[in-house]
């Protein structure tokens, strides 16, 4: 009885051990991002619906990402003027600013590269949507049957929104701890491991001298 605990504990303790490698399902896609004041802000509606205003920044990032809050946020500098310097105002026209990261070889589908990230003025009519203006200055853009943004600019050749594992990072504080050595938890049962073994050896030795 007492081996077959030692064995069931262990196993158990092995088990543990491999947790810390635990796999998160994320999804490869566009995220969508308005640009407010100095920071990003997650798009709470898709390109095809927004009707972005005369001198507005909007985002797109091509990234692994589980949801929403988890989203890579575009990287390089989005200001409005900069962006659209080099296109004049128009009458009957609203300018608005894009930027483009097309994400990290990371989160490249296979045998992809990822292009540079970039920025484009559109400049579009007064009631044109983020869709329409994404396709005035990166066309080829490419959608799936549920009106999903799978592409821009080409990118990426394939797939839409696939679904992938990523390694999940650890929390500071987990980190810190392993970066120490091993944790506590495992550390004990090690412990109570080796307690039992040596019951156990005890045990018999008893018994082969009664």
């Amino acid at each position: 009885m007492i081996r077959r605990a030692v064995l069931l504990l262990l196993a158990s303790l092995l088990l543990c051990a491999g947790a810390g490698q635990a796999q998160a399902a994320g999804y490869r896609y566009w995220s969508f991002w308005d640009r407010d004041g100095d920071h990003w802000v997650y798009a709470t509606q898709g390109p095809s619906t927004v009707r972005p205003s005369d001198g507005d920044v909007q985002g797109f990032r091509f990234a692994v990402s589980e949801d929403s809050g988890d989203a890579a946020r575009p990287r390089g500098e989005a200001d409005f003027k900069t962006i659209c310097a080099k296109t004049p105002a128009r009458d009957g026209k609203k300018r608005v600013a894009l930027l483009l990261d097309f994400g990290t070889t990371t989160d490249a589908p296979s045998g992809e590269t990822p292009p540079a990230p970039r920025t484009a003025c559109a400049q579009v009519a007064p009631d044109a949507t983020t869709a329409e203006a994404l396709a005035a200055v990166a066309k080829p853009l490419r959608y799936d049957t549920n009106a999903l943004l799978c592409a821009i600019s080409g990118y990426p050749e394939k797939g839409c929104g696939d679904q992938v594992t990523k390694q999940q990072k650890p929390t500071a504080e987990k980190k810190d701890a392993s970066e120490d050595g091993p944790s506590l938890g495992l550390v004990a049962g090690i412990a109570v491991v080796a307690l039992l073994g040596a019951a156990a050896i005890w045990q018999v030795r008893r018994r082969g001298q009664a």
